[in-house]
C-alpha cells in the first residue's frame, strides 16, 4: 500500500494507493471517495464476523467511534480526510502500542488492532465523547490533528504539560497522569484537565481543541426562534 497527502498543512487529505487484498480501516465519515474494485463493511457488520475490537466494551463506545473497513478487490484508490481542518500524519507500528484521541483517529491498516485503552490514567480524557484509542500490532496508521501538528521528543526523565484537548498520541513508553489544575478552566467545564507526560518516547499534539471550537461555536450559533 502506497500513500501521498496533497493539500496539506491545513486541509490535508490522504490518498491510499491500493492492491488487491489490501485492507484499511477508517473513522466513519472519513471517506471523501474511492475508484477501483473496493469491498465496504460496517463496523456493525464486521462485528458480527471477527470485530474490529477485541474484548471491546460495547456500551463504553455507544455511538461515539464507528469504523467502515474498505478492501481492495483489485488496483484501488482511496481517498480520507478528517473532520477537522488540519494535517495528517503517518505513523508506522512495528509491534509495540500507540495510543491515540480518538478525535485523531484517521485510518489503520486492517492488520493493527484498535481498542479502548482502560488502562487507569490511559483511559477516557478530554471532553465529551472523547477517549483514547490503544492501536497495537504492525501496520500503517494515520493520525489527524486540528490545526497543525507537533511531534515533542522527551528524553528519559523529561516532562511535558499538555491540555487534554491538544493531545492527538503518544508512544507506549511514554507515562502519563492526568491531572485537574487548580485555576485553570478548560473549554467544557470548570476543571481544567491536563495531561503530564514523561519521557522517554514522542508525543503529538494539534495547535487547536475541539472542545475549544464547540465551546465557542454553541453561543454563537443564531437563535432559532
Amino acid at each position: 500500500m502506497d500513500y501521498e497527502k496533497v493539500h496539506q498543512p491545513s486541509f490535508a487529505e490522504f490518498e491510499l494507493m491500493l492492491d488487491a487484498g489490501d485492507a484499511v480501516r477508517t473513522e466513519a465519515g472519513s471517506m471523501v471517495s474511492y475508484s477501483g474494485s473496493m469491498s465496504v463493511a460496517s463496523g456493525d457488520e464486521e462485528d458480527a464476523d471477527r470485530g474490529p475490537f477485541e474484548g471491546l466494551e460495547r456500551a463504553a463506545l455507544s455511538d461515539s467511534f464507528v469504523v467502515n473497513t474498505f478492501e481492495a478487490d483489485g488496483p484501488a484508490t482511496l481517498t480520507l480526510a478528517p473532520p477537522f481542518p488540519g494535517d495528517i500524519s503517518p505513523y508506522e507500528l512495528r509491534g509495540e502500542s500507540l495510543y491515540v484521541q480518538s478525535t485523531s483517529f484517521l485510518a489503520a491498516e486492517a492488520a493493527v488492532d484498535l481498542d479502548v485503552a482502560f488502562d487507569g490514567e490511559r483511559t477516557f480524557f478530554g471532553g465529551r465523547d472523547t477517549f483514547l484509542l490503544e492501536l497495537v500490532g504492525a501496520g500503517l496508521t494515520f493520525l489527524s490533528s486540528y490545526g497543525a501538528v507537533s511531534v515533542v521528543s522527551l528524553d528519559s526523565g523529561e516532562r511535558h504539560v499538555v491540555d487534554t484537548g491538544h493531545v492527538v498520541a503518544f508512544e507506549d513508553s511514554v507515562d502519563v497522569e492526568v491531572q485537574r489544575v487548580d485555576g485553570l478552566t478548560s473549554a467544557m467545564d470548570d476543571e481544567g484537565l491536563v495531561c503530564e507526560f514523561e519521557g522517554p518516547g514522542n508525543i503529538w499534539r494539534q495547535s487547536r481543541s475541539p472542545d475549544a471550537f464547540l465551546a465557542w461555536l454553541g453561543p454563537n450559533l443564531p437563535d432559532r426562534e
